[in-house]
């Protein structure tokens, strides 16, 4: 089935996303850059476009050889990039927009990670070597939709199916294993087939090949889908989960469906981060496993030491010695794990927002100016008032107050009284 007009198969809103996404800047210069008859629109932008989500990123096929559209392009005031141009790709760029270029092409070799590819000129040729229905439908320049491989059908069902034969398109590219259970749990509704996971059940060793860059991409978006809880099940079903997760992950489901159900019942955002600790537990091994960050394992490794506060007080000290994020933290962990009631958590975030600890004020040269000779004494006093302000409730709040307090401290340390 190719060569669809919108108006005759798709509802009026649909249509209207159709045309915003033919409006996007830029488009119509690629487009009559390299020829309205020789491009299309592939891929995420179609697909979220059909759906009514959000479009970021929209991905071009075109029949002209990488060079001719990278000349073309050129020509039409592109810069132009060959990021990729052994596979065909390009991004071509102008007044802050960037387009992916991507000649059409078949697999002549492929080693289940990288594809050595001819090019052609055959668009159905090129949509049977992409990986899953829903991302193979065209739109061209005039608005029309071109869908070889049934796409349309599974878009409106909800459902998610590779192209052709499933075990041959995931020995192309074992990363789609995972992509398969991200876009499932991010687009669909209608169940996979078990045919479909029992083929995945006896390839997912093939991951070995993927990098632990690429295993963080799809698990970064994977954790923050909507479907994330029915997608780990069905990974830990498949065993592709222990291909994923290291060996000391709790793999604690309910962690994760209470993290979830508190994120849309608070309005907050999904953050991979805190839904991967809620799942595993905050593990050292998961530094490696998922290549954190620097941050992330200076977050990570918090946690893992860090105990949850008894009473407002309390944690009003933590988020005066460690700051908003930490406690954010530890607050929707504890949440997760249920030992902190959605009431709770919810009058915790507003704390957060509210909330901010007054700052103490004195320094070295305050000490130094109530008779304190430079040293480490001065370290000593200050260290000592602030602990007497923290435990004061933060208080007093100002200046001559807290000077005050910083008084009593080198009085005390005067007369060697060792009191903080």
């Amino acid at each position: 089935m190719t060569g669809i007009d919108p108006r005759d198969n798709l509802d009026e809103h649909t249509q209207q996303h159709l045309r915003t996404l033919l409006r996007a800047p830029g488009l119509a210069e690629v487009f009559a850059a390299l020829g309205p008859r020789d491009a299309r629109i592939v891929g995420g932008a179609v697909r979220n476009a059909l759906l009514g989500q959000p479009v970021t990123d929209i991905d071009i096929a075109t029949t002209l050889p990488p060079r001719e559209a990278m000349a073309r392009l050129r020509r039409a005031g592109f810069s132009v990039h060959p990021v990729g141009i052994e596979h065909g790709s390009i991004i071509a760029a102008k007044d802050g927009r960037a387009f992916e270029v991507t000649t059409l092409r078949r697999d002549v070799k492929t080693d289940g990670r990288h594809a050595q590819v001819a090019f052609t000129t055959d668009w159905a040729q090129d949509a049977q070597r992409r990986d899953f229905t829903m991302n193979a439908i065209y739109l061209d320049a005039d608005g029309r939709l071109h869908d070889h491989v049934g796409g349309l059908a599974d878009l409106k069902a909800r459902r998610l199916r590779f192209i052709g034969d499933a075990a041959r398109r995931i020995r192309e590219d074992y990363l789609r294993i995972l992509r398969f259970f991200r876009f499932w749990a991010t687009y669909a509704a209608a169940p996979p087939d078990d045919e479909t996971l029992a083929t995945i059940a006896t390839q997912w060793q093939g991951l070995k090949r993927i990098s632990k860059e690429r295993i963080r991409q799809e698990t970064r978006r994977l954790l923050s889908a909507p479907k994330a809880v029915e997608a780990l099940r069905l990974m830990e079903r498949t065993g592709v989960a222990d291909m994923i997760f290291p060996a000391d992950c709790a793999r604690d489901l309910t962690a994760l469906e209470r993290m979830a159900a508190q994120d849309a019942a608070l309005d907050l955002a999904p953050e991979w981060f805190l839904r991967l600790i809620a799942f595993c537990g905050p593990h050292e091994s998961l530094r490696q496993a998922f290549r954190l960050t620097r941050e992330e394992t200076k977050r990570l490794r918090w946690l893992a030491k860090a105990a949850r506060p008894a009473d407002e007080q309390e944690w009003k000290r933590l988020i005066y010695h460690h700051g908003p994020q930490a406690a954010r933290d530890l607050a929707r962990l504890a949440a997760a794990r249920g030992d902190l009631p959605e009431e709770g958590l919810r009058g915790l975030l507003t704390l957060l927002e509210r909330w901010r600890p007054p700052t103490f004020l004195p320094g070295g040269k305050d000490a130094v100016a109530l008779g304190l000779p430079p040293g480490p004494a001065v370290g000593e006093a200050l260290r000592r008032a602030e602990e007497r302000f923290v435990a004061n409730g933060f208080a007093p709040a100002d200046r001559a107050g807290q000077i005050a307090l910083l008084r009593e401290v080198v009085a005390d340390m005067r007369t060697g009284n060792g009191r903080a």
